[in-house]
């Protein structure tokens, strides 16, 4: 123990890159997205996915905190692996309580007491790592203090809506997201933090996005269970592959190799570096990994209805909410993709016209049958793969 008081940390220098031990904690992270899916999908409508959106939200907020943290200290070396190793375990924890996060519990531990508790101690751990990361540098040290203020008045409403349950724990938990994240903004106005690799950034963000799609693929194959293999279901599982494999090219041919080339290039320790870091990856990669969320959510359905082949014939159309998670997942996947781009390498009127194509065959694909609504946004999305052509960076 007295060996770990008198460490170090064991600062990030320009030429670091992401660690093995970081993506272990992208996986858990994901782990936690994928159980989303499953909470929305057992009983879909706008309050279920509102209440999804808002633990979106947590789980990214607290990940885009350790993504900092990396950032500026080792992540896979003494104190702050076994700091992060603690979070990893909470997050887990609260993943696996996420089907019951609104659920009434008549023991001394309902799960959504739970849930709370769970993410409440990973932000102490980040609170915790962030002092021990400030060692020797005092501006860290005050942004720290000022940070820990939002986070700690956020942790009273979390508690006490877990407690009361219903409508107060879902208006309750939104106001806590709101302190946590606003607060957090205000605390870094005048300074976001020092981005001391902009390789690894631009690497985390990517790394987790490319394991949401890949994680993507099996929430939705969820849905097939183990129900016996048609034709219709082995075709939307084709379809599906394929819009996935496009959001894929969407972003990781050209686009993030361009953005991260930007972001490595701009001066160390500049605000320039820190607003890009903050805005385009930070904030900007939150619609695109909601986006990909919805949009396996909308391909799970699909999957789900045309294997209950008795109660869902293959020529029924999908309905409103299966129509919109799927479109409007694809959509907001693209939104975010053009805020990336406008705040890197910037972006053109033909992305911004993509993301109305899309929109405006919403109500179509909603009278279309199932899997034809779901060929067309993969022939969309196919062709925006085909027609668009990769930016460069400067």
């Amino acid at each position: 123990m007295s060996r770990i008081r008198r460490s170090r940390p064991v600062l990030v220098e320009e030429a670091h890159r992401a660690t093995t031990f970081e993506i272990f904690f992208d996986l858990v992270l994901v782990f936690a997205l994928t159980r989303l899916i499953g909470f929305m999908a057992e009983s879909l409508g706008p309050l279920t996915l509102y209440q999804g959106l808002l633990l979106l939200l947590w789980f990214w907020y607290a990940w885009s905190c350790y993504a900092w943290l990396g950032n500026q200290v080792r992540a896979d070396n003494g104190p702050v692996l076994a700091g992060m190793l603690a979070a990893m375990a909470a997050i887990f924890v609260a993943a696996l309580v996420i089907p019951g996060a609104w659920q009434r519990h008549d023991g001394a531990l309902s799960p959504p007491l739970t849930l709370a508790i769970a993410y409440i101690a990973v932000r102490w751990v980040h609170l915790t790592l962030m002092t021990y990361a400030s060692s020797g540098n005092p501006q860290y040290r005050r942004q720290t203090l000022r940070f820990a203020v939002s986070t700690t008045l956020a942790w009273v409403p979390l508690l006490v809506g877990a407690v009361l349950g219903g409508t107060a724990q879902t208006v309750l938990w939104t106001v806590a997201f709101l302190v946590d994240y606003g607060g957090g903004r205000i605390a870094t106005a005048a300074s976001f933090g020092e981005v001391r690799s902009g390789a690894h950034f631009a690497e985390r963000h990517g790394l987790v996005l490319i394991i949401v799609l890949g994680e993507s693929l099996l929430s939705a194959g969820a849905g097939v269970g183990r129900a016996t293999i048609a034709w219709p279901v082995l075709v939307a599982a084709v379809f599906g592959f394929a819009a996935t494999v496009c959001l894929w090219w969407l972003y990781f041919v050209g686009v993030a190799p361009a953005a991260a080339k930007v972001l490595t290039s701009a001066s160390p320790r500049t605000r320039r570096r820190q607003q890009l870091a903050s805005d385009a990856y930070t904030l900007a990669h939150l619609p695109l990994v909601a986006g990909v969320v919805y949009f396996a959510l909308g391909i799970h359905l699909i999957l789900a209805n045309l294997t209950d082949q008795p109660r869902h014939p293959a020529g029924e159309p999908m309905g409103w909410p299966a129509t919109t998670v799927l479109y409007g997942g694809a959509a907001l996947y693209l939104v975010g993709r053009l805020l990336f781009l406008r705040l890197t390498v910037g972006g053109s009127l033909g992305q911004l016209a993509a993301i109305g194509v899309v929109l405006l065959l919403l109500p179509a694909a909603r009278i279309l049958p199932a899997l034809a609504a779901l060929g067309l946004l993969a022939a969309l999305l196919t062709a925006l793969v085909r027609y668009e052509r990769p930016p460069r960076a400067g």
